[in-house]
Parts: structure tokens; sequence; C-alpha cells
């Protein structure tokens, strides 16, 4: 399943956040993958794309950064998948 996270940096953290990043500390846990990241050109947040069957393994690389960051992670579907809903949905 597929999880777009959104990140946006609490006030005061912006320093030892981009020191965590840089360190190599912002790679996904064991079971988790990453498809893609994008950075705001503001610097204030971004987003990213995982893919995972392990709730729990998504879980513990956010509460690694919790203290510096507020996470909202939603499950997603892309077009394709939608879309073959709408139309069965549309059928009945």
């Amino acid at each position: 399943m597929k999880f777009m996270t959104t990140w946006s940096l609490i006030p005061g953290s912006a320093k030892e956040a981009i020191g965590k990043f840089l360190a190599g500390e912002a790679a996904p846990q064991p079971d988790v993958k990453l498809l893609g990241r994008w950075h705001s050109v503001d610097g204030s947040g971004g987003w990213s794309l995982y893919e995972t069957s392990n709730a729990a393994a998504l879980h513990m690389g956010a509460a690694k950064w919790a203290d510096l960051l507020e996470i909202n992670t939603t499950a997603v579907i892309e077009d394709a998948e939608a879309g073959a809903n709408f139309t069965d949905i549309s059928k009945g």
C-alpha cells in the first residue's frame, strides 16, 4: 500500500532537522520503500511517498521525527485504481 506523508518544520527546529537529514537519518525503516521525496522551495516542509504493508514500521520512522516535524500520513491510491472504483460505482 502507498502512503503520502506531508511534513512541516516545528518552529525553531530547522537547524536540528537539517542536521539530522544531512546525517542520513531520514532513511526509511526496514520494510518501508521510499518512492520519492520533495521539499517545498521555501524550506518549510515537504512530501514523501512510501510503499509498505507494515504500518508499524512507517509509524516508527515518523516517531523518530516527531520532536522536529509536524507529520501527516494518508493512505493513497493511483488514478487507475480510483478510476476503476468510480466506474464500478457508476454501474450500480
